[in-house]
């Protein structure tokens, strides 16, 4: 039996058919897996000249998830690199950072990674034209022609489906300094040893990238951990996590020039935080030493 369920769907203005954004943000606060479902024709979307008008479903996964304010979730692809349907990849080796915000309004960051140097000015640039793509409105564009340039826009999919797998459980969140605000270690100890993959909220994770720390808006983001280890004397848990896209906390989640970079977080139940952060600009990485509150679920 399927663990997914579509929790809101909008039809291709982005008026809501069935469900709610309650629902959704309620299953994003519990730190559900979430997967989009849409539709396009092949000649609208992905090759304009092409005489296919082939009608193609796609089903995404977003690995990163937020939940903003208590009243927004956005979903971002961690994983992807750029696919040229339907025969390979793009051609240049780069990052697919989609966002989808719950209202159907779409950006994406793409740093490259083939060490290509990019001369490009950072800052607003001019939006390209889309008149091939009527369907494609183009929002805004940034860092044109750098190593990281991102847009915001909307695509008239056919439908938006958001699908949830709401099947973590949590078992323990700690404060910035480690104390239990709910659940218990021994808990997240007993899950991890049998084997349990573990997702993690962590709170404020983005509080830096906002130019005025007093306007920071309260943000969670749930990412999934990877390796763990317990530290069975000081009663210490430790993992890593798949990797992250930073962006700052605003609705709808939007990319900016400098809002946003990514890279890998370890989180200690203590609330010892380290984020090894890669600069999208320039591909060099740094490590920083916080503090935050992290929940900490089981599956």
């Amino acid at each position: 039996m399927s663990l997914w369920r579509c929790v809101l769907e909008l039809d291709s203005r982005r008026q809501r058919i069935s469900g709610s954004t309650q629902g959704l943000l309620e299953a994003i606060d519990r730190a559900a897996d979430l997967r989009i479902a849409t539709e396009f024709l092949h000649n609208e979307h992905i090759d304009v000249h092409s005489a296919s008008s082939e009608r193609i479903r796609e089903v995404a996964e977003f690995g990163v998830t937020y939940s903003i304010d208590h009243r927004w979730t956005a979903g971002i692809m961690h994983l992807r690199q750029p696919i040229e349907l339907p025969a390979g990849f793009g051609p240049r080796p780069s990052m697919s950072f989609f966002v989808y915000n719950q209202d159907g309004t779409q950006g994406i960051a793409r740093p490259y990674l083939d060490g290509q140097s990019r001369d490009g000015v950072r800052g607003s640039a001019p939006v390209f034209p889309t008149e091939q793509m009527p369907k494609y409105h183009a929002i805004d564009q940034w860092d044109a022609g750098t190593n990281a340039p991102s847009h915001n826009f909307i695509y008239d999919f056919d439908h938006f489906r958001y699908c949830v797998n709401d099947s973590w459980r949590e078992v323990l969140y700690h404060s910035p300094t480690g104390e239990v605000l709910a659940g218990s270690l021994a808990d997240l100890v007993d899950a991890f040893s049998t084997g349990c993959s573990i997702k993690l909220g962590i709170v404020g994770l983005c509080d830096d990238l906002h130019d005025d720390a007093s306007a920071v808006l309260e943000h969670t983001v749930y990412v999934q951990g990877g390796s763990a280890y317990y530290y069975t004397d000081q009663k210490l848990m430790i993992i890593g996590t798949h990797p992250v896209v930073r962006v700052s906390p605003q609705i709808p989640l939007e990319y900016r020039s400098g809002n946003w970079d990514f890279g890998w977080v370890m989180l200690r139940s203590d609330g010892h935080v380290v984020y090894r952060r890669c600069d999208p600009y320039t591909l060099q990485f740094s490590d920083h030493v916080l503090r935050k509150g992290v929940r900490w679920f089981v599956r």
